[in-house]
């Protein structure tokens, strides 16, 4: 179920823009008036798209985004009125994905969602690929350590790397978990 979160202190906004998010392919709808609820119902519901104005009460919306970026993973897309250098740099700041200055119309929320969702993958794909060769660099990095304490007990370096492997093998552990083991007897 694809659930969308809109914050809005006003009800007509809230409406328009769950009508688009509808269209776009949002099956629930959540709404919330102000940056607190939103904070709320972000930590219980976990919507996969945050639409949120910026001014607003209890807790405006990009103090809001701040703290739901703390333990959620969402694009969040702005709604505002206000368009300064300062507010925009807090918002890029703050994690969010796109800004749309009221008044807007259907169409400009439909784009600066698919915009947002768009570069919310792309993002989180190079997340976890980045994530994948940090891991893997690690790993190699302890592969060697490990060779390196077999060969100065008088392997050469292929029969070292065979060793580690055979034993990967037979055990049916990865050569990382081999070097750590190597590592750890050291």
């Amino acid at each position: 179920m694809k659930k969308a979160l809109i914050v809005d202190d006003e009800p007509l906004i809230r409406r328009q823009v769950a009508e688009t998010l509808i269209d776009y392919g949002f099956d629930e709808i959540l709404e919330a008036e102000n940056g607190q609820q939103a904070v709320d119902l972000a930590k219980t519901k976990r919507p996969l798209l945050i639409v949120m104005d910026v001014s607003m009460p209890v807790l405006d919306g990009i103090t809001a985004a701040e703290k739901i970026g703390k333990f959620l993973s969402s694009p969040i897309v702005l709604l505002t009125g206000v368009a300064d250098p300062g507010t925009v740099e807090r918002a890029r700041l703050a994690g969010v994905m796109s800004y749309l200055v009221k008044p807007f119309r259907s169409e400009q929320v439909y784009a600066a969602v698919d915009l947002a969702i768009h570069q919310f993958v792309d993002i989180s794909t190079l997340r976890d690929e980045v994530a994948g060769l940090k891991d893997a660099l690690e790993t190699r990095k302890k592969v060697e350590k490990a060779k390196g304490l077999l060969m100065r007990q008088g392997l050469s370096e292929p029969e070292a790397y065979r060793r580690m492997q055979k034993i990967a093998m037979d055990k049916r552990k990865s050569l990382g978990e081999v070097a750590d083991a190597i590592l750890l007897m050291e």
